[in-house]
């Protein structure tokens, strides 16, 4: 088999004879010597184009595709295809790569999809018999070979008309195919948006699944930060209600307080400091409670300047008693001046120069 870098197209399909026509083999031999190269000559018909990667192989008798070839060449590309000449076109098999066994083989023209356009009749490899080169015929058997000859050429008339038929019928079939073709390709960029569709579609299924997993994750810790939430908003709602009880007893202490100040305000109403002292008492409890030790000192000054205040009393109504004895004394004699006794004024004078009455305020 020939040696080369590159198998040529063949195709799996089983044949379609309709398309054998395209290419007619010409001069095919019944018999090829071996040892010897076998130079293959074809011609193309008008509807049938060649491209760069047909070829010609040699397939033994039977074969089903394109696959079976024994050996190959690659045709050689026209320089005018509409020429005649160029129309007639060979190939050359070297005597190395041809077959070696006497079965019979022919030529078939393959284009690069694989579809054969023509084939040969079959030949054999195998020397020639002495028998064949001298051959001795009659009268008869010249009447008989040219009447034989004569129904050939008239089958061979039938053939061109036939291959004419044939021929149109191709270029009908061509265009069809053309047309089929054009057909393919927009199916085929409609199949390729399509893929590119699927492929987008895949991917944003992709992203989607990847979108409820993540889903899936954060519901779960949202789940988990609602059960924290919950243990979060229950232990707040222990800690307001302490916080309300300790405010409601706060409150309790406060009003106590305002209790507290209530009274030493109606005690001492008349002092600026206890209003100093007031507004000292609204800032803290905890203030209170360090003066709490003072507020008790002074509680005890004020009980012993009470006690003063009720020796002071008793001492008046002592002096209110020598006083209406002295008015009872008066009462007979109208004719003298209304006057206070020495002793009662002798209570009176030291105490001149102090209010007597006033009560001392406790430091803030």
């Amino acid at each position: 088999m020939e040696d080369t870098l590159e198998d040529p197209p063949t195709s799996a399909v089983l044949l379609d004879h309709c398309h054998f026509s395209q290419v007619i083999f010409n001069n095919v031999e019944k018999f090829y010597v071996p040892g010897g190269d076998v130079t293959c000559y074809y011609t193309l018909t008008d509807h049938f184009i060649p491209r760069r990667k047909d070829w010609i192989g040699i397939f033994r008798v039977g074969w089903k595709t394109t696959r079976e070839y024994y050996t190959f060449m690659w045709v050689a590309l026209p320089t005018d295809v509409k020429s005649e000449l160029t129309k007639q076109q060979e190939v050359q098999f070297k005597a190395y790569y041809l077959p070696k066994d006497d079965e019979y083989y022919q030529f078939c023209y393959v284009d690069q999809d694989g579809v054969v356009r023509g084939a040969s009749i079959p030949f054999q490899f195998c020397p020639e018999n002495e028998e064949d080169i001298l051959v001795v015929t009659t009268q008869g058997e010249v009447e008989e070979i040219e009447q034989h000859n004569s129904e050939l050429c008239k089958e061979n008339q039938e053939l061109k008309d036939s291959c004419v038929s044939l021929q149109k019928q191709n270029s009908d079939m061509q265009a069809e195919l053309q047309k089929k073709q054009e057909e393919l390709e927009t199916l085929k960029s409609i199949n390729k948006k399509l893929e590119q569709k699927v492929k987008e579609q895949d991917s944003r299924e992709a992203e989607l699944l990847q979108l409820k997993e993540q889903n899936q994750k954060i519901s779960s810790e949202n789940k988990k930060m609602k059960v924290r939430v919950d243990q979060l908003q229950a232990q707040l709602s222990t800690q307001e209600k302490e916080m309300e009880k300790l405010v409601q007893g706060n409150q309790d202490k406060t009003e106590q307080l305002e209790h507290l100040k209530k009274e030493y305000g109606k005690l001492f109403l008349s002092l600026t400091e206890q209003w100093e002292c007031q507004k000292t008492l609204k800032q803290t409890v905890e203030e209170l409670k360090q003066k709490e030790a003072t507020a008790t000192k002074k509680q005890q000054e004020l009980t012993d300047q009470n006690f003063d205040l009720s020796k002071r009393l008793s001492e008046n109504k002592i002096i209110c008693d020598v006083l209406q004895k002295e008015k009872q004394n008066l009462e007979g004699e109208n004719d003298e001046p209304l006057s206070f006794s020495p002793t009662f004024s002798s209570f009176l004078l030291p105490n001149q120069e102090q209010n007597w009455w006033s009560v001392p305020v406790p430091d803030s």
